[in-house]
């Protein structure tokens, strides 16, 4: 999995992405940004000299026509490879002219990856220096306490993101009378996880409700980052509650861990759409388009920082 001509073909996908998602920067249509990345990402994983299964995809056959979980896809028949991919972590940040959306590509061994159900996970997330410590079963208050005592930081110098939504509040309101700072966000709570695990962007923490799937991905990346993951499905009703049971989840309250999510060697890339504490968006000029990207894999945990132009033919 640190092959490093699977990296480089593999960091043109992320790359090729972030160019099409970024020029509907700004433009106020959330399904439109979302729509032109899927489709970048889905052909140009079409050729891609590997064969690919989509583990974490845009949702369910059927329901989409492109990147469904199960898709095989890819331009060769070996090697075969578990996908996750998010072609847009943060559509709506793209359409409003935001910061911090990247496009997400995991790759791992064929059966790499455990399959997720399309509903919540309550997450909490921490770099190297943090690891072994969280407990998704332990109020975010102990946590938050443990983490600063492992960090050697007292509690009004960590800071810990979550996204800012109304199910929040009471964590939010927790953390104020404890007396951490705290970073709100409006989306993309993989990029906030992974920054968690990389020196200078000043986030230590991650914790909240959001996305499944994008626990995976989560954990995919703090595995080869050295971090720390653990999550608990939460269920938005019945039919989540069978989704999972139908992947063979029957313990809903399971504590998912990274090793419990993610087995073998993998590999992270990430490329930036627009501005971010962890990458650079993509930068358009007269010639062509230069874009940022984070590669990352398990086997030695080498962080690469891959710095792209793509010449653009103009009429």
């Amino acid at each position: 999995m640190a092959n490093r001509d699977i990296a480089l073909e593999s960091v043109s996908v992320t790359e090729k992405t972030a160019i099409a998602a970024a020029r509907m920067l700004g433009r106020g249509d959330v399904v439109e940004a979302d729509r032109v990345a899927v489709e970048a990402m889905w052909r140009s994983l079409s050729e891609m000299n590997y064969a690919g299964r989509v583990i974490v995809g845009e949702g369910e056959k059927g329901e989409v026509e492109y990147l469904y979980v199960d898709e095989s896809i890819g331009g060769a028949d070996t090697p075969i490879f578990d996908l996750a991919v998010a072609p847009l972590e943060g559509a709506t940040i793209v359409a409003t002219g935001g910061a911090n959306a990247i496009s997400i590509l995991a790759i791992g061994e064929e059966g790499a990856f455990t399959p997720l159900p399309e509903t919540y996970m309550f997450k909490i997330a921490v770099g190297p220096g943090a690891a072994g410590v969280i407990d998704a079963t332990k109020p975010v208050t102990d946590n938050v306490r443990t983490v600063a005592e492992k960090l050697g930081k007292p509690l009004e110098e960590l800071t810990v993101v979550i996204l800012d939504r109304p199910r929040h509040e009471k964590i939010i309101s927790e953390l104020r009378d404890v007396g951490v700072r705290i970073r709100l966000i409006t989306d993309g709570d993989v990029a906030a996880a992974v920054a968690t695990a990389i020196d200078g962007t000043g986030l230590d923490m991650l914790v909240g409700t959001g996305g499944a799937p994008q626990g995976l991905l989560t954990a995919a990346a703090l595995k080869c980052l050295g971090g720390d993951f653990q999550g608990i499905l939460k269920p938005r009703n019945r039919n989540d509650v069978e989704k999972a049971r139908q992947l063979g989840l029957t313990n809903i309250e399971e504590v998912f861990t990274i090793e419990k999510l993610v087995k073998g060697k993998v590999m992270f890339i990430a490329t930036g759409v627009t501005d971010g504490e962890l990458l650079k968006g993509v930068r358009f000029s007269r010639d062509g388009a230069r874009t940022t990207s984070l590669v990352v894999n398990s086997v030695n945990g080498t962080m690469r920082y891959v710095e792209s132009f793509y010449h653009i033919e103009r009429e």
